[in-house]
């Protein structure tokens, strides 16, 4: 039998701060935790990885000619991939806007934020909940990944998925029971009135 090889693609996604006891940035990032629902601190350094990737590539760009093509090419992308994702606003298409995004802005672009806000759970927890359970779905894709990104477009189309019994599916576990004991309720209550007959 052949040898076959794994290639794993090793990438950080996330780096830990440098001081680990800072007082403002602990309360800042409890904070975002509990506003956004995370399950804990490493979500949001995630984000701040990949913000400050974007900043960084936006910085470089920067230190380049207005004219150069490397500076338009690849700047034109950057801008149509954050405006795709809805982090800046259309009318907002230059670089500089780039540097002033907040860990907020793609956090309030995360489908359970989203899923919250469009009324479709009860709590920020619960939308986290829900997606865990596959019960929402992008489109027709079903996405349980509470940290997806949405795109603008997408957006429109966050619903229930079909199967689930939050839209429209066969009901759950314990309501499939409750109601099988409130039928036979019912069958024993018609027999008793005949017995007495």
């Amino acid at each position: 039998m052949p040898a076959v090889s794994v290639h794993r693609n090793y990438g950080k996604v996330s780096t830990h701060p440098r001081r680990s006891f800072e007082k403002e940035r602990l309360d800042a990032e409890l904070k975002l935790c509990g506003e956004y629902g995370l399950k804990n601190k490493r979500e949001i350094w995630r984000v701040q990885k990949g913000l400050s990737k974007v900043r960084a590539a936006a910085r470089e760009l920067l230190t380049l000619e207005e004219k150069d093509p490397k500076r338009l090419f690849e700047g034109a992308a950057l801008m149509r991939r954050l405006h795709r994702l809805g982090v800046l606003d259309e009318a907002q298409n230059k670089l500089d806007y780039v540097l002033g995004l907040r860990v907020q802005d793609f956090l309030e672009r995360r489908l359970q934020t989203l899923v919250f806000k469009l009324g479709l759970a009860k709590s920020i927890h619960h939308a986290r909940v829900l997606i865990f359970q596959k019960h929402i779905r992008v489109g027709k894709q079903l996405v349980d990944v509470p940290s997806f990104l949405v795109r603008v477009e997408s957006q429109k189309h966050i619903d229930f998925t079909l199967d689930s019994p939050y839209g429209g599916g066969r009901p759950g576990r314990v309501k499939r029971k409750k109601l099988r004991t409130k039928s036979k309720a019912a069958e024993g209550g018609e027999d008793a009135e005949e017995d007495d007959e």
